[in-house]
């Protein structure tokens, strides 16, 4: 059974940064695109970023520029650097297999307040 463990999150003053991890017990990690997904109060889950097996990345439009996906195949984990952090940041935020819709773990908080 495929679990994720996403850790990191916290709170955080407008401009500040974090970085999430996700911990995937996922055989053939580095054989999948993964991303991270986020879910603000009242809104659906939406893809934030996403790194391919071959270390390309692609992002939201609301992120670009202030947040880094980045990979570790030999530890199967999975990062999210986040910068320039602002309100609209704040959600619960998941890892994933790409274009997976199921099998979600728990997720981090992330909450941008000054």
């Amino acid at each position: 059974q495929v679990q994720f463990v996403e850790s990191g999150g916290g709170l955080v003053k407008p401009g500040g940064s974090l970085r999430l991890s996700c911990a995937a017990s996922l055989s053939s990690f580095s054989t999948y695109a993964m991303g991270w997904y986020r879910r603000a109060p009242g809104k659906q889950r939406e893809l934030v970023a996403c790194i391919f097996t071959d270390f390309g990345t692609m992002y939201a439009h609301s992120v670009e520029g202030r947040f880094t996906v980045s990979r570790d195949n030999a530890q199967s984990t999975l990062y999210l650097l986040m910068n320039g952090l602002t309100n609209e940041d704040t959600a619960v935020y998941y890892c994933n297999i790409y274009g997976q819709v199921g099998g979600w773990g728990q997720g981090t908080q992330v909450t941008v307040s000054s």
